[in-house]
C-alpha cells in the first residue's frame, strides 16, 4: 500500500509531470475553471490563489449557497470552494505584515439580480436573504490567513474570517480606497453607503455627505481611537472620487488621485497638500478605471516613485450622471489612450508636475498594470469604449434597448500590450508578438503575477446577478497569460533564496548555477539583477499595493562557471515598500527565475526595525569563463510551467523520473489518491470541461444556484449550512456610539451577546483574525447565528 506521505509526493509529481508544458511566450492558456466569477484575486502563496466574487447566483454552492469565495490551485488549475459569509460585492482588499490578507466593506445583503435582500435594514438596504444567505458585507472586514496543500484546509485556520459581529469597520463602504503605511497598518478612504453607479447625486448640492450616500471619511485597520474623520478631498473630488488611486510616499505621506485632483495627504493629522490637476481632463478612477501603477524602484532611480496613469475616460463630468445611473450612453464614448507620469517627491525638491508619455496603442478603459520581473509593465483586459459598471438603461436608452445588455462598455480589447519604462520615448509602447486572448475581459475582471512569472487572468461579469446568455456573460473561464520571455531556451534558477527580508542591514548570497546561463560569465553577471514583486490585490482594473523594488548586488564570478551574488536588504525606509509578502525573482538579461515566497519587515504591525543600508563587496570578475545548458543537467527552462515554476515541487523536480516508474506501476492507487483528495472539484472539472475550449460558465442558468440537485463541490469549511441573520440584541454591534469598535481586531463587548451565542465557546475575545489560532482548547462554534425572525428588521443604525 502507498504510504500517505508518498501519496502526496506522488500526486505532487503526477501534478507537475501534468503541467511541464507551458504556452509559447505572448501567448494565452487555458487556466481552468474558477467556479466563482473572479471579483477580487490575489496570491496567497507560492501554491495558491484566492479569488471572491460578490454575492449572486452561482451554480457552484457551499454550505447550501451559492459560493462567493474559492482557491485556485497553481500547480494542478483545480477550485476549492470557501466559504464567504457577507456580501463582497466591490470591497477593497490588502496585504498585512505577517502574509494574512484583509478584505474591507462590500455591499448590502441581496437576492436575485442585486435585489435587497428579505430581511431589510431600517433603511431599506438588505440585511440578509433566505435565498442567497448573505449578510449586508458593507462594514465586514474578512481576514484569511493562507494555507498549503500540507495543512488542514477544512480548518477555520485555514478559511474566511467573516464575522462582522467581531471584526467590523467604524462605518459602513463600497470601493473604498485602501494603501498599507510603512508600521502595516491600513489606511481605508471614503466609500459608497447604499451604492450606485458614481458617489453623487446630481445636482450635486452635498458634496460632503451626498444626502446620507456618500461616506467621505478615512478610518484605520487595526482601528486608531477616535470617530472617522471626514476629507476634504474627497468632498472636492465628489461624484468621481471611488477606489481612489493611493500611494505610500517615501516621507510617509499618501498620493492620493481621484477626478482630476491630486494631493499629498498627511493622514496622521488630516493635512492636504494639493498637486497639479489630471492633464487633459482624463479620469482614471472608478467607473473610468484607467490603468495605474507605480513605476519599479531601482537604484538607478535611487528608490524614487513615479506613478504612471494611463487610459480611463475624458467624457464630460454631466455623462456620468449619479447614484441612479449614466445619462449618456457610455458604450459610445471612446476610452482614452493618454499617459501621464507623476513624480510625487522628487528628490531635486522642484515642484511636482505631471509629465506627458507615451500615449498607449489603443484608447483602454478597465485595462490594468501587472509589474513583470523584467521591469517591464504588462497592460492587459479592458474594453475600447465606455466604463467600468453596468445599468438598467440610461437617460436615452432604456434596457431593452441597450445593445450590450447592462454593460456600459463595448469594444473588448483582447491584446495585451507592454510597457517599457527605461525606453526612449516614443518607443515605450509594443504588443508585438503577443497573442490575443478569445476571452471578452470587461468589469469585473482580475489579472495577477503567478510565482513562475506567468500572468493569471480571470474574471468579468458586466451584471447584476449570474447570466449566460447575454452578450458580456458571467465569466468563469481563466487564462494564462506567458509573457515573451518565456520563450528563453534557459530560465535562471537560483539557491539560497532567503524566506525574510529586513530594511537595511547584512546582505545575503545568492547561487546562480552555471547552467542559468550561455556565455560568459562576466557577461550575465553584469546582467543580472534581484527583484521583489507584491502583485497586490487585485478588483477594478486596480492592484491595490502592487510595487517592484530592485535590490541592489555586486556578485562574485566562480571558477566553475557559477555566480555568487551579494544581495543588499531593501534600503531602510519601509515605506518604500511596506511590510508584508512578496516574490523574489532573479533575472538575467531580463529571464527571469521562478519567484520565491519572502516576507519583508517582522511579519507584525508597528514601527519596523531598521539598519544601516546594506554594504556589498566589490564584484570579483573572472575571464575564460563560461556558463551553459545541456540536455538533461536540469536547469529550469521557459517552458518548465507551474510544476519546476512554483517553489513547492521544486524539492522533487530531480526525481521525476523515478516517479514516472512509481506513477506506471501505482496509477491505479494513486488515481484513487487524487480522487479522495480533490474528489469535488474533479468532479466540477471533468463536467465542465468543454470550458476550456469556448464554454461559457457552469450551470444552465443563474436560478441553477438553488437546485438541490446541482453537484455537491469540494468545500473548505465543515461548518453550518444553516445561515441566519442577526437578532436584534446585535443591532447596536454597528453603532459607534454603543460598539467598542475602536479596539483592533474584536468587539469586546460580551454584555450585549445573544444567550444562544453567550453559552458555549465563543469567538469574541477568544479568537484572533490576525493570527488566525484560537487558544488552545477553543474554536470557533460552527454556527453562531441565532435563528431569523422574519417578522423583525435586521441589522444595525446607519
Amino acid at each position: 500500500m502507498l504510504s500517505p506521505r508518498l501519496s502526496c509526493v506522488a500526486l505532487g509529481l503526477a501534478t507537475s509531470i501534468s503541467y511541464v508544458a507551458a504556452g509559447t511566450g505572448g501567448s494565452f492558456s487555458p487556466g481552468g475553471n474558477t467556479m466563482i466569477s473572479a471579483l477580487m484575486m490575489f496570491l496567497g502563496n507560492e501554491e495558491s490563489v484566492y479569488i471572491l466574487d460578490k454575492a449572486e447566483g452561482n451554480a457552484a454552492q457551499i454550505n447550501g449557497h451559492p459560493a462567493w469565495g474559492a482557491l485556485w490551485d497553481i500547480g494542478s488549475h483545480q477550485t476549492t470552494l470557501m466559504d464567504v459569509r457577507t456580501n463582497s460585492f466591490c470591497a477593497s482588499g490588502m496585504h498585512l505584515p505577517n502574509g494574512s490578507f484583509a478584505n474591507f466593506g462590500g455591499n448590502d445583503a441581496v437576492t436575485f439580480q442585486g435585489k435587497p435582500g428579505s430581511q431589510r435594514n431600517p433603511d431599506g438596504t438588505g440585511a440578509w436573504d433566505s435565498v442567497y444567505q448573505d449578510f449586508d458585507g458593507r462594514r465586514a472586514i474578512r481576514v484569511v490567513n493562507p494555507c498549503k496543500s500540507s495543512d488542514d484546509l477544512t480548518s477555520p485556520q485555514c478559511g474566511w474570517f467573516d464575522d462582522p459581529t467581531v471584526l467590523a469597520m467604524k462605518r459602513a463602504r463600497w470601493y473604498s480606497g485602501v494603501e498599507p503605511t510603512g508600521d502595516g497598518t491600513v489606511v481605508i478612504l471614503g466609500g459608497f453607503v447604499t451604492g450606485g453607479y458614481i458617489n453623487r447625486w446630481y445636482p450635486d448640492t452635498d458634496p460632503v455627505t451626498e444626502r446620507g450616500s456618500a461616506e467621505n471619511t478615512y478610518e484605520f485597520y487595526p482601528a486608531r481611537d477616535g470617530d472617522p474623520q471626514p476629507v476634504k478631498f474627497l468632498a472636492d473630488t465628489s461624484g468621481l472620487n471611488a477606489y481612489s488611486h493611493m500611494f505610500m510616499m517615501p516621507s510617509g505621506k499618501m498620493l492620493v488621485q481621484a477626478n482630476l485632483s491630486t494631493m499629498l495627504w498627511d493622514f496622521n493629522t488630516n493635512t492636504e497638500f494639493r498637486l497639479p490637476d489630471m492633464p487633459n481632463g482624463v479620469a482614471r478612477v472608478y467607473p473610468a478605471s484607467g490603468a495605474v501603477a507605480m513605476l519599479p524602484l531601482t537604484p538607478a532611480n535611487n528608490y524614487t516613485p513615479t506613478v504612471l496613469f494611463c487610459g480611463g475616460s475624458a467624457t464630460d463630468s454631466y455623462n456620468y450622471g449619479d447614484y441612479g445611473g449614466p445619462y449618456a450612453d457610455m458604450w459610445n464614448i471612446p476610452a482614452s489612450n493618454d499617459c501621464q507620469r507623476l513624480t510625487p517627491e522628487p528628490q531635486d525638491g522642484s515642484a511636482p508636475q505631471y509629465q506627458q508619455d507615451d500615449d498607449m496603442l489603443e484608447g483602454r478603459t478597465m485595462g490594468q498594470f501587472i509589474a513583470l520581473p523584467d521591469g517591464k509593465m504588462l497592460v492587459i483586459n479592458g474594453g475600447l469604449n465606455g466604463t467600468a459598471g453596468y445599468s438598467i438603461g440610461t437617460k436615452n436608452t432604456p434596457e431593452d434597448q441597450m445593445p450590450f445588455g447592462v454593460s456600459l462598455a463595448s469594444g473588448p480589447v483582447l491584446t495585451p500590450a507592454l510597457y517599457d519604462p527605461n525606453a526612449a520615448p516614443g518607443k515605450r509602447w509594443s504588443n508585438a508578438g503577443l497573442g490575443a486572448s478569445q476571452i471578452p475581459r470587461l468589469y469585473h475582471s482580475t489579472a495577477i503575477l503567478l510565482p513562475d512569472a506567468s500572468v493569471l487572468v480571470a474574471g468579468s461579469n458586466p451584471n447584476p446577478d449570474v447570466n449566460l446568455t447575454t452578450f458580456f456573460p458571467t465569466e468563469y473561464r481563466a487564462d494564462i497569460f506567458y509573457p515573451p520571455y518565456f520563450n528563453a531556451p534557459i530560465r535562471p534558477a537560483p539557491t539560497g533564496m532567503p524566506s525574510t527580508l529586513s530594511y537595511g542591514g547584512s546582505p545575503f548570497d545568492i547561487l546562480i548555477p552555471s547552467t542559468s546561463y550561455n556565455g560568459s560569465a562576466n557577461d550575465a553577471a553584469d546582467a543580472t539583477q534581484v527583484v521583489i514583486i507584491r502583485g497586490g490585490f487585485t478588483t477594478h482594473a486596480m492592484n491595490m499595493g502592487q510595487r517592484f523594488m530592485q535590490l541592489n548586488n555586486t556578485y562574485t564570478v566562480n571558477q566553475n562557471g557559477s555566480i555568487t551574488l551579494h544581495v543588499a536588504q531593501p534600503p531602510p525606509n519601509p515605506n518604500l515598500f511596506q511590510p508584508g509578502p512578496a516574490l523574489m525573482f532573479v533575472t538575467i538579461n531580463g529571464i527571469p527565475s521562478n519567484g520565491s515566497y519572502v516576507i519583508v519587515g517582522n511579519g507584525q504591525f508597528g514601527t519596523q526595525p531598521t539598519a544601516a543600508a546594506s554594504v556589498l563587496p566589490a564584484s570579483v570578475r573572472l575571464d575564460s569563463v563560461s556558463g551553459g545548458s545541456q540536455s538533461g543537467n536540469g536547469t529550469t527552462s521557459a517552458h518548465d510551467s507551474s510544476s519546476a515554476a512554483t517553489t513547492h515541487t521544486g524539492a522533487i523536480i530531480g526525481g521525476i523520473a523515478a516517479a514516472v516508474a512509481i506513477l506506471a506501476l501505482l496509477g491505479g492507487i494513486i488515481f484513487f489518491f487524487v480522487r479522495r483528495r480533490r474528489a469535488a472539484a474533479a468532479a466540477g472539472s471533468a463536467q465542465y470541461s468543454g470550458l476550456a475550449t469556448g464554454g461559457r460558465g457552469v450551470g444552465e442558468s443563474a436560478m441553477s444556484s438553488v437546485n438541490p440537485a446541482y453537484p455537491a463541490w469540494t468545500q473548505r469549511s465543515e461548518g453550518s449550512s444553516v445561515f441566519v441573520p442577526l437578532k436584534a440584541p446585535y443591532e447596536d454591534v454597528w453603532d459607534p456610539s454603543t460598539a467598542s469598535i475602536n479596539a483592533p481586531f474584536r468587539d469586546s463587548d460580551s454584555a450585549r451577546r445573544p444567550s444562544s451565542i453567550a453559552s458555549g465557546p465563543s469567538m469574541l475575545g477568544e479568537y484572533d483574525p490576525y493570527s488566525g489560532y484560537p487558544p488552545q482548547g477553543h474554536a470557533p462554534t460552527p454556527d453562531r447565528y441565532p435563528t431569523p425572525q422574519p417578522s423583525q428588521n435586521f441589522g444595525g443604525s446607519r
